[in-house]
């Protein structure tokens, strides 16, 4: 028998304020039709002032625990990939634990920007397998409004904010592919390739700080890292792109997630796709694109899933699960 890390319950929360593509038209040199055709992006949300990234997972979380039919007391242990945490600490991962009213087990943030909840996951799913844990909560929860140049029209239209979650559950498999729960894991980075995707302030610089981005550079290593996690990912449980049900890729760009799909010879039909409504949401867009695809009715329980990421630093990293 293998112990394996099974989703319980997804769920996840948008803020209430959706901002259409035509508010942009106000304020930039842009358009309706040039932002969608360069990025799929139609709508996204935005954070209610006082509104925090930490009152957004808790809403997430609460949302996962529903959909599991489970209470906090289940829970041993909280996840949290953010790159827009309430304070420089605590961690947000400790203020969701007392918003949901939880004292018990123990709590941190990851910090991988986009590919926050592919890290996330996977430290997860070590936790589960090595018996630290039974049951843990992964949110991916980002504020990304808070950190835009709102005069720079290339990356002010791209990003939006909310919170996924999943919670996790060891359970007892046969340690072939046909268990459900997580399969595999691959993490990269490359702090080389910093300067096409960063913001320009820290806490040890003693600046705020705003979101910068090279596109072009950003898409050019997305299209190549994110087939190749995937495909490494799958190779190693033996599985390949004819056995993958869905892919549900970090949903940054129409463009990239149609990139991807192509050098993995995947079809757009076996793509969830959610960035038309949410915008870039970084960490928090594959667990809500998980969670929107079981509402809709796209992912069913044996269902194999691939999720893959890219962000900056850089750093990538996909994980092979089955639902």
């Amino acid at each position: 028998m293998t112990t394996r890390a099974v989703v319980r319950g997804v769920g996840h929360y948008l803020p209430e304020r959706v901002v259409e593509n035509s508010e942009f038209e106000k304020s930039l040199d842009t358009t309706n039709e040039w932002i969608r055709s360069r990025s799929g992006i139609e709508r996204r949300h935005f954070a209610a002032d006082g509104e925090t990234t930490s009152d957004l997972a808790v809403a997430a979380a609460k949302a996962a625990l529903e959909d599991a039919g489970c209470s906090t007391d289940d829970v041993d242990a909280i996840v949290v990939a953010t790159s827009t945490a309430d304070l420089t600490f605590p961690s947000a991962a400790t203020m969701v634990q007392n918003g949901l009213g939880m004292t018990r087990g123990f709590a941190f943030d990851v910090q991988a920007v986009c590919a926050g909840f592919v890290y996330a996951l996977a430290n997860a799913n070590a936790l589960i397998v090595s018996g630290q844990a039974k049951r843990i909560l992964v949110i991916g929860a980002e504020t990304f409004s808070r950190i835009m140049d709102w005069s720079d029209r290339t990356t002010s239209v791209l990003f939006g904010d909310g919170a996924g979650a999943l919670l996790l559950e060891a359970q007892e498999g046969d340690g072939t592919i046909d268990d459900r729960g997580i399969l595999s894991t691959d993490l990269n980075s490359d702090g080389r390739h910093k300067d096409i995707l960063y913001v320009d302030g820290g806490v040890s610089t003693q600046t705020t700080g705003h979101l910068r981005m090279q596109g072009k550079e950003v898409f050019r290593h997305a299209v190549e890292k994110l087939a190749q996690t995937a495909h490494t990912a799958l190779d190693k449980v033996g599985l390949d792109g004819d056995d993958v049900d869905w892919i549900v890729p970090h949903q940054a760009n129409l463009r990239i997630i149609k990139s991807t799909a192509q050098k993995m010879g995947l079809p757009m039909e076996r793509v969830v796709v959610t960035v038309q409504d949410h915008g870039n949401t970084s960490a928090a867009s594959i667990p809500l694109a998980l969670s929107v695809g079981k509402q809709n009715g796209q992912i069913k329980p044996g269902d194999l899933l691939v999720t893959e990421a890219i962000g900056g630093g850089l750093a990538w990293g996909a994980v092979v699960l089955r639902w």
